[in-house]
């Protein structure tokens, strides 16, 4: 049971970064929240960006059993058209998590392999690419998906396009690049 307190830290730091912020993720205020002395996160966490690092690949962890819920359709396109409206409806519904993740200026450094997580989960984008269109697969693939995260990470849509419905663009954005791909 050594590793009970060590998820209970990682759970109430994804509680706290889902309540109160980014801003809130202080190794104290962990370990308070925990129910825990200041000092007892640096037992499983050496330094503060191990923790957050821990945090973050929960929300990788979730993205990814979010993604393989589709691993039964066939057909690629619509396959990466489910994953791309699914990415930006986690990005909406979790700012401060997908805000997180992405956030290589706090994670540098953590000692966690977040690459090893995020890596097949672009390599699952690359792969469907290829089934749809083989040449160029790989820079095709790392366009479809910039867009996509492109979209994700604007928090502002509902100030400069109030009218538009977030979904609505990823299945446009995802139809025009695979459009592409048959022309």
């Amino acid at each position: 049971m050594p590793d009970s307190l060590r998820e209970r830290l990682v759970d109430v730091g994804v509680d706290l970064l889902e309540t109160e912020g980014l801003g809130a993720l202080g190794l104290r205020a962990i370990a308070r929240a925990a129910g825990v002395s200041h000092g007892a996160p640096r037992r499983w966490f050496p330094t503060h960006t191990a923790l957050l690092a821990a945090i973050a690949a929960r929300g990788f962890g979730e993205l990814i059993e979010r993604f393989a819920a589709f691993a039964s359709v066939d057909d690629p396109r619509e396959r990466l058209r489910l994953m791309a409206i699914d990415y930006v409806d986690f990005a909406v519904s979790r700012p401060e998590m997908f805000a997180l993740m992405f956030r290589h200026d706090l994670l540098e450094g953590s000692g966690e392999n977040l690459r090893a997580t995020t890596r097949p989960l672009f390599e699952q984008v690359v792969g469907l690419v290829a089934e749809v269109a083989p040449d160029f697969a790989m820079q095709r693939a790392l366009a479809l998906w910039t867009n996509v995260h492109g979209l994700a990470t604007i928090r502002t849509l509902e100030v400069v396009a109030p009218d538009q419905d977030p979904r609505v663009l990823v299945d446009w954005i995802v139809r025009e690049h695979l459009a592409r791909l048959s022309g």
